[in-house]
C-alpha cells in the first residue's frame, strides 16, 4: 500500500531526529524537507546514474529526457561538458522537485593537463607534488562542470599481468595508504562546496588488484587476515581522508559478488569503519550479477541494495525493479530513504543543492585554466621525479656532449601514446614528442635524428597499426639511419592501450619486434640507452643482462616527454624508486617484497619454496632505483635499543652522503620485521619514508621515530595491536639493500 507524501515526511523527520551524532544540522533540515516533498519513485531516482550523450539512460527502455522529467536520474557521466550542462538546465526546467545533477567522470591522473599514470606518480614518493596534481585536476575539471571523480583507484595489486595495475599505487598498503590521502586531499580540498574543488570516489571496493591470473573482473578468494593486513588498507585510508563516496568492483569475493555483498558495504565500511559517504556500483555491476549467477534482475537489485550500494550507474535495474521490491517487503522504504539521504548529503556538500550552476563559474576561464604554466610546470615535476633509472652500469648517462643523437624506437614521435590509460587525449596537439624535446633540451650544437626502427609488435591481435612497413624492413632503415650516430635512445616498451581496463597480459614482456631492434641497435657497438615506456612492470631480465643503461619512463603524461629530456641530460638527476616489484619471469608472479617467511627459507637442498630453473629474487625489488649520484648510508643507529608501553618511541637514525657531483633527491625507506608474533609476519614491511634533497658533498642525518603503530597487525582474530619482544629494523635506499637494527619492545 502506498504512503502519502505528508506520511512520509513525518517518516524522514522521525529518522532524522535519531539521525547519528555529527551531522550537521542545517544540512540534515534541508534535507529532511527536501525529501518530505519526494515520492518514493523520486527517492528511487536519486539512486540512477544515467548517461550523458546517449539516446537512453543505459539499460533503461526510457529517454534520457522523460528519465530526467521524471526524476529518474540523480547524476550523469561528464565526457561531454555541453550535454552535462544541457541535462542540468533540462532538469532545472522539467522536474516536479528539481535536485541538480552530480556530473562524474574518471579523472585519474588529470583532465587537460595529464599527469603520470599513478603507477607511474606514486614512483615519485613525493606526497606532496601528488596532492598538486590532483588539485590541478580538480581545478580543471571543475571549470568543465564535473564534480565528481571515480578516483582515486586505491587496488593493491601484486600482479603485473593486471592492466589495471597502472591505475594504482603498486603493492605497499603503507605508501598506497599515504597515496591516497594525497589524492583526496588534493581532490577534496578544505570546502567541497567552493566550486573549484571535486569529490573523491575510493575504487574498487574491495580486493579488485587481487583477481585471478591477473585477468580483469575475475574472481577473487582472500583470507581475512590478509586482506586485512595487506589490501584494505588503501580503502579505509581514502575514507579516513574524508572521500565522499566509494565505487563497488565487478568482482566476486569468497563467492559473493563485492556490489551485493553486505559484509562489505554495510558491516565493513559503515559499522566497522564510519564511512558516512554515499557507495555507487562501476559501470553496470548490478546487472552484471545477474551473470554471476545470484538472480535474475529483480532480486540483483534488491541485494545490492539491501548490502549498502545506494547507486546504480548504468544498469537502471534500481528504478525498475525497486518500486515494487518495497510494495511486496523485501525492501525497506527506510533502506530507500537512507540511501537517498547520502546521496542527497552528497549534493549539499558539494554546494549544488544551493546553486546547481556552482561548478560553472568558471565557464568563461576555461582557456586559461587547463594547461595553464603553473599546470604544466606541475606535471612536468612529477613526469621527472616518477621516471626510475634501472641501470647504468657504464655511466652514459647523463649525456655528454655529442654530435648526432639517434632516437629510435615506436615511442620517439608518439604524443597521444605518451598520454597512458584514463586519459582523454585533449592535451595530445599541444605535446611534443620525445625527439622534439630532447632537441631541444640538447640545443643546436647536437642533431637529433628519428628512425621508428619497428611497430609495436607484429601481432596484429594484439595491436594493429595498419599502413606501417613490417618491422623487418623499418629494422634495416634504422641501422641504415644510426650509422653516423655517437650515441643511440630506444624508445620501446607498450602503447597506452596495453594496460588500464580489460586490457591484461599472459606475458608482460617486451615485444620480439622491439627486442630485435634493441638488439640490432647493440650490434652497432654504438652505446644504446634502452627508455622504457609502459603501464606496469615489464618482464625484461635478458634485457637487464645485455644492456647496461635502461630507464623506466612509465606513460608519464602531457610534459612526458620534457621530463625524460631533462633526466637524460642531467637537467635534474633521476629520483624515482619503484612500488611495484619487477619479476624476471612471467613464473615467479605474484612476486612481492612483504612476503611471509616459511618453514624452509630460500637456502640448502630441503628450500621447497625454490625454483629450479630461476632464483626467487626480483630483478628490480620493491623501492628500487638509482641516480647519476652514488648515496651512502652509514652509522645507522637508535636513541634507545629498548622501550616499553604505547606513549614510548624509538628515534632510529641514518647518516646519508651524497658522494656525487650533481644535487640530488633520494628516498630513504624504513621497514619494520616482527621476528615472533601472534602469526606469521612479512620478512619487512615498509613503515615510513623520507625524501630529501643533497647537495653534492652534503650528508644529512635523517631520523624516524619507531613507535607501536608501526608495530601493530591483524591477528587470526582480526584483533588489532602488537606484541611485546625483539623486532628488527631495516633502514635503506630499497628494499633489498637495507641496514639492520634490533629492538626491544615491552608491554
Amino acid at each position: 500500500m502506498k504512503r502519502n507524501v505528508t506520511a512520509v515526511a513525518l517518516a524522514l523527520l522521525t529518522l532524522a531526529a535519531s539521525a547519528k551524532q555529527g551531522v550537521d544540522p542545517e544540512m540534515d533540515k534541508f534535507i529532511n524537507d527536501l525529501m518530505g516533498r519526494m515520492t518514493l519513485k523520486e527517492r528511487i531516482g536519486q539512486l540512477n546514474l544515467g548517461g550523458v550523450g546517449t539516446p537512453k539512460v543505459v539499460g533503461s527502455a526510457k529517454g534520457l529526457d522523460k528519465a530526467v522529467k521524471e526524476g529518474l536520474v540523480s547524476s550523469i557521466g561528464g565526457f561531454d561538458p555541453v550535454a552535462a550542462e544541457d541535462v542540468q538546465r533540462f532538469a532545472e526546467d522539467s522536474m516536479r522537485v528539481f535536485i541538480p545533477m552530480i556530473t562524474g567522470l574518471d579523472v585519474v591522473h588529470g583532465y587537460y593537463t595529464t599527469f603520470p599514470i599513478p603507477l607511474g606518480s606514486s614512483s615519485s614518493w613525493n606526497l606532496g607534488l601528488l596532492e598538486e596534481s590532483a588539485r590541478v585536476a580538480a581545478r580543471e575539471a571543475t571549470a568543465f562542470g564535473i564534480n565528481w571523480t571515480f578516483a582515486p583507484m586505491v587496488d593493491i595489486s601484486r600482479d603485473p599481468r593486471w592492466g589495471r595495475v597502472a591505475e594504482g599505487a603498486g603493492e605497499d598498503p603503507y605508501l598506497g595508504s599515504l597515496v591516497a590521502q594525497a589524492m583526496v586531499r588534493g581532490y577534496q580540498g578544505d570546502d567541497l562546496s567552493d566550486g573549484e574543488t571535486i569529490m573523491a570516489c575510493t575504487k574498487h571496493l574491495v580486493l579488485y588488484g587481487a583477481s585471478e591470473a591477473g585477468r580483469d573482473y575475475n574472481t577473487v578468494s582472500m583470507d581475512d587476515v590478509t586482506a586485512y593486513n595487506y589490501f584494505l588498507p588503501t580503502y579505509k585510508a581514502a575514507f579516513d581522508a574524508g572521500a565522499g563516496s566509494g565505487m563497488t568492483s565487478f568482482n566476486v569475493v569468497n563467492g559473493v559478488p563485492t556490489t551485493g555483498n553486505r559484509k562489505v558495504m554495510t558491516e565493513l565500511l559503515r559499522d566497522q569503519w564510519g564511512f558516512d559517504g554515499f557507495i555507487v556500483s562501476d559501470a553496470n555491476a548490478i546487472a552484471e550479477m545477474i551473470e554471476h549467477g545470484v538472480g535474475g534482475p529483480q532480486e540483483v537489485a534488491e541485494m545490492a541494495i539491501n548490502a549498502g550500494t545506494d547507486m546504480d550507474m548504468s544498469a537502471s535495474l534500481y528504478v525498475a525493479c525497486l518500486e515494487k521490491s518495497v510494495a511486496e517487503g523485501r525492501v525497506g522504504e527506510e533502506v530507500i530513504n537512507t540511501a537517498c539521504r547520502r546521496v542527497l548529503e552528497a549534493k549539499y556538500k558539494l554546494g549544488l543543492l544551493k546553486n546547481p550552476w556552482l561548478y560553472y563559474k568558471n565557464k568563461d576561464k576555461r582557456k586559461e585554466i587547463v594547461l595553464s604554466p603553473g599546470n604544466l610546470d606541475v606535471a612536468r615535476r612529477l613526469a621527472r621525479e616518477s621516471v626510475v633509472l634501472l641501470k647504468n652500469s657504464d655511466k652514459v648517462l647523463p649525456l655528454k656532449p655529442v654530435k648526432k643523437i639517434a632516437v629510435v624506437g615506436p615511442m620517439g614521435q608518439e604524443r597521444a601514446e605518451l598520454l597512458g590509460c584514463w586519459s582523454y587525449g585533449m592535451s595530445a596537439d599541444t605535446m611534443s614528442t620525445f625527439v622534439e624535446a630532447l632537441a631541444r633540451e640538447v640545443g643546436p650544437d647536437t642533431e637529433v635524428v628519428y628512425s621508428q626502427g619497428s611497430n609495436w609488435t607484429e601481432q596484429p591481435a594484439i595491436y594493429k597499426q595498419g599502413g606501417e612497413h613490417p618491422s623487418d624492413s623499418l629494422l634495416m632503415q634504422a641501422v641504415k639511419d644510426v650509422a653516423d650516430a655517437d650515441l643511440i635512445i630506444a624508445t620501446v616498451g607498450e602503447p597506452a592501450v596495453w594496460s588500464g581496463e580489460a586490457h591484461n597480459l599472459t606475458n608482460p614482456d617486451l615485444a620480439e619486434a622491439q627486442k630485435k631492434l634493441l638488439y640490432a641497435m647493440k650490434e652497432t657497438g654504438k652505446p644504446v640507452v634502452v627508455a622504457l615506456f609502459s603501464g606496469r612492470p615489464l618482464v625484461i631480465e635478458d634485457i637487464d643482462k645485455d644492456f647496461s643503461t635502461i630507464l623506466q619512463a612509465w606513460h608519464g603524461g602531457t610534459m612526458a616527454a620534457e621530463a625524460l629530456a631533462d633526466i637524460l641530460t642531467g637537467k635534474e638527476a633521476p629520483s624515482g624508486k619503484l612500488t611495484s616489484t619487477w619479476p624476471r619471469n612471467v613464473g615467479q608472479i605474484p612476486l612481492y617484497y612483504n612476503a611471509l617467511r616459511t618453514g624452509r627459507p630460500y637456502s640448502g637442498f630441503w628450500a621447497t619454496t625454490k625454483y629450479i630453473d630461476s632464483t626467487n629474487d626480483p630483478l628490480y625489488p620493491f623501492g628500487y632505483g638509482l641516480s647519476y649520484n652514488e648515496y651512502k648510508y652509514d652509522n645507522l643507529r637508535a636513541d634507545k635499543l629498548q622501550a616499553k608501553g604505547e606513549g614510548d618511541r624509538i628515534r632510529v637514525t641514518v647518516d646519508v652522503t651524497n658522494l656525487g657531483s650533481m644535487p640530488g633527491k633520494e628516498i630513504v625507506q624504513l621497514y619494520v620485521n616482527d621476528p615472533v608474533a601472534k602469526i606469521s609476519r612479512p620478512v619487512m614491511e615498509l613503515k615510513d619514508f623520507a625524501k630529501i634533497e643533497l647537495a653534492p658533498g652534503e650528508t644529512r642525518q635523517v631520523s624516524f621515530d619507531v613507535t607501536p603503530d608501526k608495530l601493530k597487525y591483524y591477528d587470526s582474530e582480526l584483533k588489532y595491536g602488537w606484541d611485546a619482544g625483539e623486532f628488527n629494523i631495516f633502514v635503506g635506499p630499497d628494499s633489498r639493500k637495507v641496514e639492520k637494527l634490533a629492538v626491544k619492545w615491552d608491554k
